[in-house]
């Protein structure tokens, strides 16, 4: 509790001692910290899946089990470098993967990570 050393609104207050030091009060349980790591990825997951174009992708993928990166562009109507940039990121948080044959590659997505995201989504957000 504080206790106010004079009546002056602008004076500064006394803590009053305690016996739990600061570092231990804001150290987080292993639970909290786990928890906290799952919010981060589920947050970092929802951002990468804000955009239309990456969810649009995601959807084609699971739709066809795996495509050229060609017929991407087609479905999409976009440019190869366009679609390219969205399945780079996808591929970096493990949500797609690619299998190259010769100088092909194909992409299909990763549903293991998808679950997960969902699954981490559901922990997270409803009781």
């Amino acid at each position: 509790m504080n206790d106010w050393t004079t009546n002056n609104a602008l004076a500064t207050p006394r803590v009053a001692e305690s016996t739990v030091s600061v570092s231990e009060e804001i150290q987080p349980k292993p639970s909290q910290d786990t928890a906290s790591l799952g919010l981060k990825d589920l947050a970092n997951s929802f951002r990468l899946l804000a955009d239309e174009t990456r969810l649009r992708v995601l959807n084609l993928l699971v739709e066809f089990d795996e495509l050229h990166v060609r017929a991407l562009c087609e479905l999409l109507g976009q440019s190869q470098p366009a679609v390219s940039h969205h399945l780079g990121l996808l591929r970096s948080a493990g949500l797609v993967r690619v299998r190259r044959d010769g100088k092909h590659n194909f992409y299909s997505t990763v549903p293991e990570k998808l679950e997960s995201v969902i699954e981490l989504a559901r922990h997270n957000v409803m009781p």
